[in-house]
C-alpha cells in the first residue's frame, strides 16, 4: 500500500511539473516579447534560477541537518544530469539553435565555475569563506548579464522570433504565468523527490548515490520539462540557457547558500564525480562550437555519456555494499 501511494505521488509530481514547465516557458516568451529582452537573458537568469529552486530547497535543507552527501551530490549530479540527460533528450527531439554569446560567454563561464568549485574542494570541504565568495560571484554574474543585455540592445542577441503566443495579454499576465509555473515546478519536484528518496532509502543504497542520481534527476525535472518544452517551441536560447544558467546557479548560488548555512564536506562525493561534471560541461562547449544546431547525433552522445556515468555509479555502489 505504501509503495502504491508513493507511485501515485510520483505520477502527481510529474503532472504538476509538466504544467509548471509549460506556464514558465509561456510566461518567459511573453516577457521577451513585451520587453524586447533577449530570450537568452531570460533563460540564464529568471528561468535558470527558477528551475533550480528544487535543488536549492533540497541542498540547503540537507546541509542544515548535516547530510553533506545529499547536499553536494545533488548539485554535482544535477549539473551532470542537466547537460548529459536533459540537453541530450532535447537535442534528440529537435536540433538546438542558440545565439553566439551562449558559446562565447555563458558556457565558458559554466566551465570556469566548475573549475573554481574543484579548486575550493581541494581540501575536501566548502567553508563559510568559500560560500560567501560563491554568493558574491553569482550576484556579479547576474549583474554582468543584465548590463550586457542593456548595452547590446536587449533583444538583438537571441531574441524570441516566434509569433505572439498570447495576443492582448500584458506584462502582469506574463509575470503571473512565471510565478505560477515556478510554484508548480517547486511543488511537483518536491513530490517526486520525496517518493524517490523514500524508495531508495528502503532499498538500502548510500546517501551519496541517492544525491548523485535519484535526488539529482528528481530536482532536475523542472529543467527537463522547461528545456524540452522550450525546444519544441523553437526557443533554443531558453532551452540551453536554462541548463547553462542553472548549472552556474547551482554551484554559485546553491552551494554558496548551503556552505554559509553549514560547511560542507565531500563525504562520499569523489573526484571522479567532479571530473565528470567538468567533462560534460566541456563536451557541451565542443558540440556548440562544432555544430550550429546540435541535433540527434550530439544528443545521442550526451545521453550515452550519462548512461555510462550512472552505470559506473551503480557498479561502484554495488561494490561498496
Amino acid at each position: 500500500m505504501t509503495l502504491l501511494i508513493e507511485a501515485l505521488q510520483a505520477v502527481a509530481g510529474l503532472a504538476i511539473l509538466y504544467f509548471g514547465g509549460e506556464w514558465l516557458v509561456r510566461g518567459s516568451i511573453l516577457i521577451t516579447q513585451r520587453l524586447g529582452v533577449s530570450s537568452l537573458v531570460i533563460g540564464v537568469t529568471i528561468v535558470a534560477a527558477g528551475t533550480s529552486m528544487p535543488e536549492m530547497a533540497v541542498s540547503v535543507h540537507a546541509a542544515a541537518i548535516g547530510e553533506n552527501d545529499i547536499s553536494l551530490g545533488n548539485v554535482v549530479g544535477s549539473n551532470v544530469c542537466n547537460i548529459a540527460l536533459i540537453l541530450g533528450l532535447a537535442a534528440m527531439l529537435r536540433p538546438l539553435s542558440t545565439s553566439g554569446s551562449m558559446t562565447r560567454i555563458h558556457t565558458p563561464v559554466m566551465i570556469l565555475v566548475s573549475l573554481v568549485l574543484m579548486f575550493m574542494l581541494r581540501d575536501g570541504r566548502l567553508g563559510l569563506e568559500e560560500g560567501v565568495a560563491l554568493l558574491i560571484s553569482i550576484i556579479l554574474y547576474t549583474c554582468c548579464v543584465l548590463v550586457e543585455a542593456r548595452r547590446s540592445g536587449g533583444g538583438k542577441d537571441g531574441a524570441s522570433s516566434g509569433t505572439d503566443i498570447a495576443p492582448g495579454r500584458g506584462f502582469g499576465y506574463a509575470l503571473l504565468l512565471i510565478v505560477a509555473g515556478l510554484g508548480l515546478l517547486f511543488a511537483g519536484g518536491n513530490l517526486l523527490v520525496a517518493a524517490a528518496v523514500n524508495l531508495a532509502t528502503a532499498a538500502g543504497v548510500s546517501e551519496a548515490f541517492i544525491g548523485l542520481t535519484i535526488v539529482a534527476v528528481g530536482t532536475s525535472l523542472p529543467e527537463l520539462t522547461t528545456s524540452v518544452i522550450a525546444s519544441f517551441k523553437g526557443e533554443g536560447d531558453i532551452a540551453v540557457g536554462n541548463i547553462v544558467g542553472s548549472n552556474i546557479f547551482n554551484i554559485l548560488g546553491i552551494l554558496g547558500v548551503s556552505a554559509v548555512v553549514e560547511p560542507l564536506a565531500m563525504g562520499g562525493i569523489t573526484w571522479t564525480d567532479l571530473c565528470v561534471m567538468l567533462a560534460v560541461a566541456i563536451l557541451l562547449l565542443v558540440l556548440l562550437l562544432t555544430e550550429k544546431r546540435p541535433g540527434p547525433i550530439s544528443g545521442a552522445l550526451l545521453l550515452a555519456s550519462y548512461t555510462g556515468y550512472v552505470a559506473w555509479l551503480s557498479v561502484s555502489a554495488s561494490i561498496v555494499s
